[in-house]
C-alpha cells in the first residue's frame, strides 16, 4: 500500500473522529438543557481515541492534527464532566424543596 493511501485513510479516521466529538458534545448539551434523559456514552469515542493515537503516525501533519484532536477531546470532556456535575447538583437541589 502506498503512503499516500495511508495517509489518506488517516486523515478521514481523524476526520470522523473529531466529527464524533464534535456530535458528541452536541448530545452532552442537549442531556444539560434537559432535552435528552440519559448521559451520552463518552467512553466509547474515548477508547477509540486511545486505540487510534496508540497508532504510529508518520507524517508530521496528521501528527499534529492527531494532537489537536486529543486535545479538544480533553477539554470537552471536561466540559462534559462538569454539566454532568451541574446537572446533579441542580436535581438535588429540586428534590430537596
Amino acid at each position: 500500500m502506498l503512503i499516500s493511501d495511508i495517509n489518506q485513510k488517516i486523515r478521514g479516521k481523524l476526520e470522523k473522529l473529531e466529527k464524533n466529538i464534535e456530535g458528541m458534545h452536541f448530545k452532552f448539551y442537549e442531556y444539560y438543557k434537559g432535552e435528552a434523559p440519559t448521559v451520552p456514552n463518552w467512553e466509547e469515542i474515548e477508547r477509540e481515541l486511545l486505540a487510534f493515537s496508540q497508532r504510529t503516525i508518520n507524517d508530521f501533519q496528521l501528527s499534529k492534527n492527531l494532537d489537536r484532536i486529543l486535545f479538544k477531546f480533553q477539554n470537552r470532556k471536561k466540559i462534559w464532566l462538569t454539566w454532568i456535575e451541574e446537572v446533579h447538583h441542580m436535581s438535588k437541589n429540586q428534590k430537596s424543596s
